[in-house]
């Protein structure tokens, strides 16, 4: 493998887990506000469980592949515990807004990892074990997408701001986090 490869690996690594990181701490700040009891609470809970799963992946592939984690993790912490938060504060639907774009974007940028995987495959650098786990977390991501969707988030105040400002604020997160 190429070191070319080699850091592009990194960087997938890298910006993915910190994006399942991210994932569990929204979902936590969504709980905290919305409580035990909320009619969406189950379905947040499920989502954050299988974000939870997610990141345990990534945290033991960063470990065998002597990858560093993103230097910008405690920052994700705060940021996506209170986007999680402030969403749900806004009410149920403005968290599902933000579960909806969030899941939207990741499903975009592991499309385009895919994309690059096989490329990769295609030039004699596959990568089997990356390339599973981030077509079956995509595949998840778009139930979640899709869940959050069923649940209200157009129904959300100003859901095509909000929804364009959450995405945008994720493809800044995975810039940064491929590279710091």
């Amino acid at each position: 493998m190429s070191d070319t490869v080699k850091a592009e690996r990194e960087r997938m690594i890298r910006v993915d887990q910190a994006g399942e990181f991210g994932a569990t701490r929204i979902y936590a700040g969504q709980l905290a506000v919305m409580g035990e009891h909320s009619p969406l609470s189950a379905e947040i809970r499920g989502m954050a469980e299988q974000e939870a799963q997610h990141r345990a992946q990534f945290d033991a592939l960063l470990a065998r592949r002597g990858v560093r984690p993103t230097a910008l993790q405690p920052f994700w912490s705060a940021a996506g515990y209170a986007l999680g938060a402030v969403t749900a504060l806004i009410g149920p639907e403005a968290a599902m807004a933000c579960t909806a774009a969030v899941e939207q974007e990741i499903d975009r940028h592991y499309t385009a990892q895919l994309g690059q995987l096989a490329q990769d495959r295609a030039a004699g650098d596959a990568d089997p074990e990356l390339e599973g786990m981030i077509e079956r977390f995509r595949d998840d991501e778009r139930e979640h997408h899709d869940a959050a969707i069923a649940a209200g988030a157009e129904r959300a105040p100003a859901y095509p701001l909000l929804h364009a400002a959450i995405r945008f604020g994720c493809r800044a997160a995975i810039r940064l986090s491929e590279r710091i």
